[in-house]
């Protein structure tokens, strides 16, 4: 099935292991790559994770736990969902942040859906791996990101960032879950402390008090991590006197977009945190590429207010090559931009077919992976002459590609309405090929170089070199980060396997000799 090794001798790769080098939680995301929007809870020694998926499918992904800084996949809340079947959501539209909590021996999960009917999703299962009910809209709750909580009774809040002109900023109405319904009408529990964009809600309690976790300052660079408290969960809330309690703007720290986290108590009695944040680089305004990743912080209690720990884990960095051959069902770490992977990709045993597909949104079907460090590289390998590509994509309106037509290799880019295309003169030798994109060091001030290249019996050789900034989310705009993945473009190709893995960045000098 899935060998989570590169394998050695690959060109450019190093071996995939756990790093003997130790970094902080404040500098390393514990889950790196497009996951953002983390919601977290513990059940006994285990701690779950779930992220925003956006455009993307199948939705909700989920991450088990022992030590909160190895995470493995556990699925996703909303694989084949039938509020998502058939969605047209495009790359700011989709799945928004989720609260995974758990209640009477249930996993909860509720989210939003902003591409579908107004509302919340909300969906249940007796574990991590599921099986997840079909999810359950509640109507009447105009909005996004929202909470559940349950009090002394086990009556259920739920609260959220409010759309509503009857409760604006953050609102909260009591709700009945298995019946999928509000039982009174939503009431304005805060408007935050006066940053925009009161949002990401989390109501948790401790001891006497009851506390509203928010997100406030916009998701970009002023973002920000706030709290108010009360002694019930309807508030009302009293805001921390220092709000924020956290955030990294207006700063030089190599972690920026700080908020929107979720806190948890732990098995020993102490709380950690966890919250998004990019990590950019390249000249001004600086670019981030891999999305809104997710990070861990210590929490402590002064006055029964909760003081935000930065640095308090220390661990090696997480594992995040993998190669694939293909030789079993589906990882559940492949996704796609609005087409269930099922649907066009079907593994054989000796590799997967990939059909030419289009998702109801307009973007074609590619089977991606999340690219999750800050130089990387991706090579699929193929019998293929022709309708073989492999994709590097921030959204449908910006991506680079190379490309298998008529026996040649062609690299291709698109930025917005333009469009650019490479091609190779030498035709393709020999019966196997590699279609590559790498990840390197900038050389222009961007983020990075994003080289496309073709491996065949002549070797292997570069097609093309672009400035990564193009593929950022300071270009292109949006909540996600790149994936990468194989596509067909016009007839069935068959993909023997796909690797990917972290690259050391090589120096400009080494690169120009």
């Amino acid at each position: 099935m899935t060998d989570p090794v590169p394998p050695t001798g690959t060109a450019g790769l190093r071996d995939d292991v756990v790093s003997a080098r130790s970094v902080s939680g404040a500098e390393h995301p514990i889950v790196p790559g497009f996951h953002p929007d983390p919601t977290i809870c513990r059940v006994g020694e285990e701690y779950y994770l779930a992220h925003s998926s956006f455009e993307y499918t199948p939705g909700v992904p989920l991450r088990r736990s022992t030590d909160l800084v190895t995470w493995t996949l556990a699925g996703h809340a909303l694989e084949g969902d039938p509020h998502l079947r058939g969605g047209d959501a495009n790359a700011g539209g989709g799945v928004y942040a989720p609260t995974l909590r758990h209640h009477d021996g249930r996993f909860w999960m509720i989210t939003t859906n902003v591409s579908g009917a107004p509302g919340q999703l909300v969906t249940s299962a007796p574990a991590i791996e599921g099986p997840w009910a079909p999810s359950t809209l509640i109507a009447g709750v105009d909005g996004i990101d929202p909470d559940l909580c349950w009090d002394d009774d086990g009556v259920c809040r739920l609260t959220f960032s409010s759309n509503m002109a009857s409760a604006p900023g953050i609102a909260q109405a009591r709700v009945d879950l298995e019946a999928g319904r509000l039982l009174d009408e939503p009431r304005t529990v805060s408007r935050g402390s006066g940053l925009a964009y009161p949002e990401g809600p989390h109501v948790f309690r401790r001891g006497a008090h009851w506390y509203l976790l928010y997100a406030e300052g916009g998701t970009e660079r002023g973002h920000a991590i706030s709290v108010a408290r009360a002694s019930s969960p309807d508030g009302p809330f009293e805001p921390h006197p220092q709000n924020p309690i956290f955030s990294r703007r207006s700063t030089v720290f190599p972690v920026q977009n700080t908020g929107h986290a979720d806190i948890v108590e732990l098995a020993d009695g102490s709380w950690a945190m966890v919250y998004l944040g990019v990590r950019p680089r390249g000249a001004t305004p600086m670019f981030h590429v891999n999305g809104r990743e997710t990070f861990l912080a210590g929490v402590d209690w002064e006055d029964d207010w909760p003081a935000v720990v930065p640095d308090r884990f220390r661990f090696p960095v997480p594992r995040t090559g993998f190669a694939d051959e293909f030789d079993g069902p589906l990882d559940a770490r492949w996704i796609s931009p609005g087409l269930a992977p099922a649907e066009f990709a079907r593994p054989t045993g000796a590799g997967v077919r990939i059909l030419p597909a289009e998702a109801p949104n307009g973007a074609p079907s590619l089977l991606a992976a999340r690219t999750t460090d800050a130089h990387w590289r991706f090579a699929a390998h193929t019998t293929a002459s022709d309708a073989a590509a492999v994709r590097v994509r921030m959204d449908e309106r910006h991506w680079a590609e190379v490309a298998l037509v008529d026996g040649r290799a062609e690299a291709r880019i698109r930025i917005g309405e333009l469009s650019h295309a490479v091609a190779d003169a030498r035709p393709l030798a020999g019966g196997s090929r590699g279609l590559i994109v790498e990840s390197r060091r900038a050389t222009t001030g961007g983020p990075d170089d994003l080289v496309l290249a073709i491996a065949d019996e002549d070797g292997e050789r570069e097609l093309a070199r672009w400035d990564g900034r193009y593929l950022s989310t300071e270009v292109a705009g949006g909540f996600v980060g790149r994936t990468v993945g194989i596509r067909a473009t016009t007839t069935e190709v068959l993909f023997t396997r796909a690797e990917y893995a972290p690259v050391e960045a090589q120096s400009r000098s080494q690169k120009e000799d």
